[in-house]
C-alpha cells in the first residue's frame, strides 16, 4: 500500500554540504524528519557534485519518514560558471556582462533536459539562451535554430 504524503520541500542545497543549519534545518524540522539522516543520505549521494548548488525535493511521509530527488544544477548557476562571473547583471537590457557561444548553451541544455519541461534539444537550448538574456549574457554566433 502507497504511503500518505505529508508534504513537499523544495530546497537549493550544495552537493555533499548539507548540515542541519538553516535553511535544511527548520525547513526539515517543522515537517518533523529526522535531519540528520536527511543530511547523511543527501552528503552520500552528492559526493561526485560537491560544492555545486543542487536543487532538491523532498517527499515527506504521514510517518515521518522521506524520500529526495536531487536535480541537476540551476540553468543560471551553470551559465556563472561557463562565463566564471560572479553574478548577473543589475540591468540586463543595458548592462551585457558576458558572453557564451551556442556550443556551450546547447551543452547546458543536454545536460539540463530531463528537469525542463519541453521535448527538443532547440527547445531547451532557447529556455537556456532565455535565462542568460535576462542575466545579461550575450550569445557568440549566429542561432543554430
Amino acid at each position: 500500500m502507497a504511503k500518505e504524503v505529508a508534504g513537499l520541500i523544495k530546497l537549493q542545497i550544495k552537493g555533499g554540504t548539507a548540515n542541519p543549519s538553516p535553511p535544511v534545518g527548520p525547513a526539515l524540522g517543522s515537517k518533523g524528519v529526522n535531519i540528520m539522516e536527511f543530511c547523511k543520505q543527501f552528503n552520500a549521494k552528492t559526493q561526485d557534485k560537491a560544492g555545486k548548488v543542487l536543487p532538491v525535493i523532498i517527499t515527506v511521509y504521514a510517518d515521518k519518514s522521506f524520500d529526495f530527488i536531487v536535480k541537476n544544477p540551476p540553468v543560471a548557476i551553470q551559465l556563472l560558471e561557463a562565463t566564471k562571473l560572479k553574478s548577473g547583471s543589475a540591468e540586463s537590457n543595458r548592462k551585457k556582462v558576458g558572453s557564451v557561444s551556442w556550443e556551450q548553451v546547447k551543452q547546458i541544455a543536454k545536460e539540463k533536459m530531463p528537469d525542463l519541461n519541453c521535448f527538443t534539444i532547440e527547445s531547451a537550448m532557447k529556455m537556456v539562451s532565455g535565462t542568460a538574456r535576462s542575466m545579461g549574457i550575450t550569445i557568440k554566433g549566429d542561432s543554430p535554430f
